[in-house]
């Protein structure tokens, strides 16, 4: 009996901080992937958001992924749509945040959705995006959307959502998650 007691706070002592509770720092890059026909989606709905609360400027942070946006961006094969990063409130459920880009028009953004993150043995996310084409009232013409769902996302490590013409990078850090060592250039040309 003693031997399961100390086996219980073992594993208690060492689980992984994907079980976390707390602010998590997210960070994604929205892409169009250039070679990829691009198709329309019906339009993004009025309540585009499920009822989440949209992200605000205080949460906001500065992102940390800037030479991997630049990369994209240097290249003809993608376009960078939207690049964001903030901490999100992660508890017992999944947390839900609504994230607009771009001059807001009766209610809608060039590009808006929203990213559901929950905590398990891994993380896992659920994004619903739309990238729109608004007219000059504000009138929602054209729409793509991207949706996509990952229940292995490991803490802490850039993941890619492949979408079709629309991807995402995303990169999903829970509280108490060491800092991985900047990598070597030289390795990644290899």
């Amino acid at each position: 009996m003693r031997a399961i007691r100390c086996l219980t706070l073992l594993l208690a002592a060492f689980a992984p901080s994907a079980f976390a509770q707390g602010l998590y720092q997210v960070e994604m890059i929205l892409v169009r992937q250039n070679n990829v026909p691009a198709f329309t989606s019906p339009f993004a709905p009025e309540n585009w958001s499920a009822g989440a609360p949209r992200l605000g400027k205080d949460a906001e942070q500065r992102p940390a992924l800037e030479d991997e946006a630049t990369r994209l961006e240097a290249t003809a094969d993608y376009t960078v749509l939207m690049h964001r990063a903030w901490q999100q409130q992660v508890g017992d459920g999944p947390s839900r945040i609504a994230l607009g880009e771009g001059n807001e028009q009766f209610g809608h953004f060039p590009i808006e959705g929203n990213l559901s993150i929950g905590q398990g043995r891994f993380i896992t996310v659920e994004a619903n995006l739309w990238v729109n084409q608004l007219d000059g009232n504000g009138s929602v013409l054209q729409s793509e959307q991207f949706r996509q769902a990952n229940s292995n996302v490991k803490g802490g490590q850039l993941t890619f959502l492949d979408g079709g013409h629309l991807a995402l990078l995303l990169k999903v850090t829970p509280p108490g998650t060491p800092k991985m060592p900047p990598m070597d250039p030289e390795l990644l040309e290899q």
